[in-house]
Order: structure tokens, then sequence, then C-alpha cells
């Protein structure tokens, strides 16, 4: 589902220069719960960025679904993004002005795909929102936001799920309640999820853990 080969992303500013990802290969497998895990500053964010196609390498090759993201154009990568990429985010991006059900229609929407509102449904149906459709952001809990946040990730039904700390800002219990979705979308989806995390609780839940160590990947862990 998702390949690095040799990958290096350094980002420039001025005459200094920062290795952000220095020479990683690894391979994700569909349907893998993978943690990703490490220090601030070790290179999670701009791996989870490649992985995207949000950003290119600046060296080596990232493949997603099998399609090398450095051969494509802008409106090519786009089209990577809505059809086989979802993202999670620690503060939730909600449009605070639309309701729930509106926030989850939105990716349909940008993609000019029908059947929107019956898709967005789905999702709240799938992550047990399913009564809080025409609320708004602020009159939801921390942990409701997230689920809603993974509905609108989940409606366009991405090959691939990426979370960046998506429990960073949630108590325990709630993060509890975002990880075991997590884990019922990944089974029942058979939805690929790469997530971001500093919490040893969290890649807990996860197949295998990859660390990273300025930029470097260190280790590999599988579950037993």
């Amino acid at each position: 589902m998702l390949r690095f080969q040799n990958v290096s992303k350094v980002y420039c500013s001025g005459e200094q220069s920062v290795a952000a990802i220095s020479g990683v290969t690894v391979t994700v497998a569909r349907g893998e719960f993978v943690a990703l895990v490490g220090r601030s500053g070790s290179g999670k964010s701009s791996f989870l960025n490649l992985a995207g196609a949000v950003d290119m390498p600046t060296s080596g090759t990232v493949l997603v679904n099998g399609i090398s993201t450095t051969d494509l154009d802008d409106e090519e990568l786009t089209s990577i993004r809505r059809k086989h990429v979802g993202f999670v985010f620690q503060f939730f991006h909600l449009f605070p002005t639309l309701s729930v059900l509106e926030n989850v229609e939105i990716p349909l929407q940008l993609a000019g795909e029908g059947h929107a509102r019956p898709r967005a449904q789905e999702m709240l149906d799938l992550v047990d929102l399913a009564d809080l459709g025409g609320r708004f952001p602020h009159e939801l809990s921390g942990g409701q936001m997230q689920r809603v946040a993974i509905a609108r990730a989940m409606v366009a039904r991405p090959s691939l799920l990426l979370a960046d700390e998506p429990t960073g800002n949630l108590d325990s219990e709630s993060a509890a309640s975002v990880l075991g979705l997590f884990r019922l979308v990944n089974s029942e989806l058979q939805t690929t999820i790469v997530m971001a995390t500093h919490s040893l609780e969290a890649a807990a839940e996860s197949d295998r853990i990859l660390t990273l160590r300025d930029g470097r990947l260190v280790l590999h862990e599988h579950d037993s």
C-alpha cells in the first residue's frame, strides 16, 4: 500500500539545510496498522506528508498504492490524495460554521461526487454519531470532534489513512474510543493506517511500530 525507497527530505532556509528524513526504506502492507513514534523533530510529520503526497521527497521514491508520487503533476497528486488518502490531525480542523454532517460531506463535494449526504450519514453511523449530524463543532466534546474528523477522512473510502497525533488533545477515555475506532476502520474496511504518536499506549494498539530518530528509521517492532 505504501513504500518508501531510500527516501530523503531536506528543507532549505537560506544557506541552512535540515534533513527531516534520511534514507528511509520501508513498506507498509495493505490492511496494516502501523504506529510511527519518535521525539518531536524526529521526522514523523514529514514522513506523513510524504506518504500523503502533500510533499515530495528530495531524493528516493514514495509509492502510494503502487503509484510513484514523484512522477505526477499537481492535478494528478490532488487526485491521489482525494481517492486514496485520508488525513486525521491532532487539531480537528472542522469548519465551525458547518454542521457535523456538512463537515463530513466536504471531501465528496470537492471531488464532485454524487450521493454525498447518504455516504456522509453512513460514516457518522460508523463512528457512532448518527444522531449528531445537525449539530455544530462547538457543541461537541473533543472526542466527538475527532470522531467527526475520522468520518470525514473516511467518507471517500480511502485505502490509506494517515493520522498525526490523533489522540494528543484527548483525555484517556476519548483517546481509547478513537483508537478503538481506528481498529474498527482497519478491520471492517481493511483500511491501511499509519499513525504518528507520542503515546506508547496508542502505539501499542498497532500491528507494528516504526521508530524515527533524527529522520532515520531505527527500529521495527512487530506485534507478537
